[in-house]
């Protein structure tokens, strides 16, 4: 049963009940979550589809590298594109669980680091090419989209400002600091731990950052790395409706019901206000360059231009 064929019956099922009583409209409220989320989710695949024959002009085939992102479970029929702050730690433990033949039970008993070791889960990009066509055709795909401000300004706070992700302040932060700072001290170019977010605008919008390499998948847009104008993906998730996305994925594939997606309890997590702070020292110009530098993102997934930019 493909997601569609699934919601032409969910629709017809609840639109021939006329006439209900309370009481029944009550036992009926389940069908009817599901009914109105597949109306939310139709609307979104539609908006998408829209925005990607408007701006995409040539379409390219893609490659096995393209497909490193897209997490299989083949037991359920299941392809999820993770996005790195959009909640993909938790999907990786979900997906862990899914496929783990029984031996995990509660995704949150899974450690984070677990959940990205790459031979946890296969990756789409691991198959023979008439495997990848028959999984694209036929497996329910998914992906989760964030403000991207938002998940900028997140993924800036995890990599630059917290003092155990040395990694990064050693491979970027230096780099970084070299390059975009004035008379930076030996101690800075040396650890590279505390890059400010107007550095690491200027980094994005530096010409050499892409010419050097692709951007880190942290930073990357979401379209570059789940190519969504390509694969047409049946639910576009969002971290703003995180949960009752993440139920409906999972009811839609018949996941056991004892596999829950797990509740966020951060207190931490970067929000609109947070982030708008993050803009203030922003010139208008850089914000401007930044903001069409995400812009694909914000039009494919239906995101207003935040109300703290200064490019109006």
């Amino acid at each position: 049963l493909t997601p569609f064929s699934a919601s032409e019956d969910m629709r017809s099922t609840w639109q021939g009940k006329a006439g209900r009583s309370p009481l029944q409209a009550l036992y009926e409220s389940d069908q009817f979550e599901q009914s109105s989320l597949q109306a939310v989710h139709q609307q979104r695949r539609e908006m998408l589809s829209n925005i990607c024959s408007r701006y995409t002009r040539k379409r390219r085939l893609l490659q096995p590298d393209d497909l490193r992102h897209l997490v299989v479970d083949d037991t359920h029929g299941l392809l999820y594109c993770y996005v790195p702050k959009v909640a993909c730690t938790n999907w990786k433990r979900v997906m862990m669980v899914l496929t783990g033949q029984g031996k995990y039970q509660d995704p949150l008993e899974i450690p984070a680091h677990e959940a990205h070791v790459p031979s946890n889960l296969r990756t789409l990009s691991e198959y023979s090419v008439p495997e990848i066509n028959a999984r694209l055709r036929s497996y329910l795909k998914f992906v989760f989209v964030r403000e991207p401000f938002e998940r900028l300004v997140s993924a800036y706070r995890n990599k630059f400002t917290l003092s155990y992700n040395t990694a990064f302040h050693k491979r970027y932060g230096t780099k970084i600091i070299r390059r975009h700072r004035q008379e930076p001290s030996d101690r800075a170019l040396e650890r590279g731990d505390d890059v400010r977010f107007e550095e690491f605008v200027y980094y994005l919008l530096d010409p050499r950052t892409q010419q050097e390499e692709p951007f880190n998948e942290h930073w990357e847009r979401v379209h570059s790395l789940c190519h969504p104008c390509i694969i047409h993906y049946d639910v576009v998730g969002k971290y703003e409706t995180l949960a009752e996305d993440a139920n409906y994925i999972l009811q839609l594939v018949g996941a056991d019901t004892s596999v829950k997606f797990p509740a966020s309890s951060k207190t931490t997590r970067t929000t609109d206000d947070m982030t708008a702070q993050f803009f203030q020292d922003i010139s208008p110009f850089y914000q401007r360059r930044l903001f069409n530098l995400y812009k694909m993102d914000y039009l494919l997934f239906n995101y207003s231009i935040p109300s703290y930019l200064r490019i109006r």
